[in-house]
């Protein structure tokens, strides 16, 4: 993805929506434009915290380490998603690792230290910032309920919805997710074990609620899935 296509899709962002011409602009002149591509990390654990990315193409999955060696997944971001915010804040150091799930990543990146700039130049983006803050909050509040409260299939029904919406293309009356991540990946996701998302991934199939592959899932009606 060239550089010039990245600025054209950082415009449809949410937090740059109420930016002029000339704002938008000066944002993007302090921005790197970076490519990735499949297993390689963006940043890592105990990194310095000093910068904010956009992602404009591909997927990654920003993870932590359990005790017991266990990879966690916290997320999986795609396309229009604004991650390494934290360090916004006082946080100095990384306290995930963000890694690349796709051959070919496009993102966008500024520092904090230019972005804080901006912020007190711009109440606009001041406020839009603040709000995406809020808004990941509220969902990681969410998940964290989800796995609480939630019992395991819930949690991968939940998944499958949470990508449709995320990622989902409407093909007839169904909807499909193309996606590259492994049985361990969604388990690790949903707070489950591996033969817990198999079993459950079947028994859905079973009842002509999902078709799924390795790289696809198709849900047979979002209604019913439940």
């Amino acid at each position: 993805m060239e550089k010039q296509t990245i600025v054209e899709f950082l415009s449809q962002y949410p937090i740059f929506s109420n930016l002029t011409a000339e704002e938008f602009s000066d944002f993007v002149n302090k921005m790197d434009f970076l490519h990735y591509r499949k297993n390689q990390l963006i940043y890592k654990i105990n990194d310095r915290s000093d910068r904010i990315f956009f992602l404009a193409k591909g997927s990654i999955k920003l993870s932590n380490i359990a005790e017991d060696g266990r990879e966690l997944i916290k997320n999986i971001l795609h396309p229009m998603a604004i991650f390494g915010e934290s360090s916004i804040g006082n946080q100095k150091f990384r306290s995930e690792n963000a890694t690349c799930i796709d051959d070919k990543i496009s993102i966008a990146s500024i520092s904090v230290k230019d972005l804080r700039i901006l912020m007190i130049q711009n109440r606009i983006l001041s406020n839009n910032v603040i709000q995406m803050m809020a808004d990941k909050l509220l969902n990681s509040e969410h998940k964290f309920e989800n796995i609480i409260f939630k019992d395991a299939r819930s949690r991968i029904i939940e998944f499958l919805k949470d990508s449709v919406k995320k990622q989902g293309r409407q093909v007839g009356l169904e909807m499909l997710v193309k996606h590259s991540l492994t049985q361990q990946d969604i388990a690790n996701i949903t707070g489950t074990s591996r033969q817990t998302v198999t079993s459950v991934l079947n028994e859905l199939r079973k009842e002509n609620l999902i078709h799924f592959d390795r790289k696809r899932i198709l849900i047979r009606d979002m209604a019913k899935l439940a």
